[in-house]
């Protein structure tokens, strides 16, 4: 199943900083569940700002790409 791209290039940054900040506090702060829980959302979050796809958004609607205006004739 394909999804469409649902998350801008706003959102985008902020989940891959997200990410990149969870991914090194599991290394250098965590440990036990929350270094585990902390790995998992960071690969989530990573995942979706590279492909700009978010299951959870598609589930609930929510698309934060921009709209193009509709072309005038």
């Amino acid at each position: 199943m394909m999804f469409r791209q649902n998350v801008g290039s706003i959102d985008r940054g902020i989940r891959a900083i997200a990410g990149i900040v969870l991914l090194i506090s599991t290394f250098v702060l965590l440990n036990g569940f929350w270094k585990t829980l902390a790995a998992v959302m960071a690969v989530i979050l990573l995942i979706t700002a590279i492909f700009g796809v978010c299951p959870l958004y598609s589930a609930l609607g929510i698309d934060t790409t921009p709209t193009k205006p509709a072309a005038k004739h």
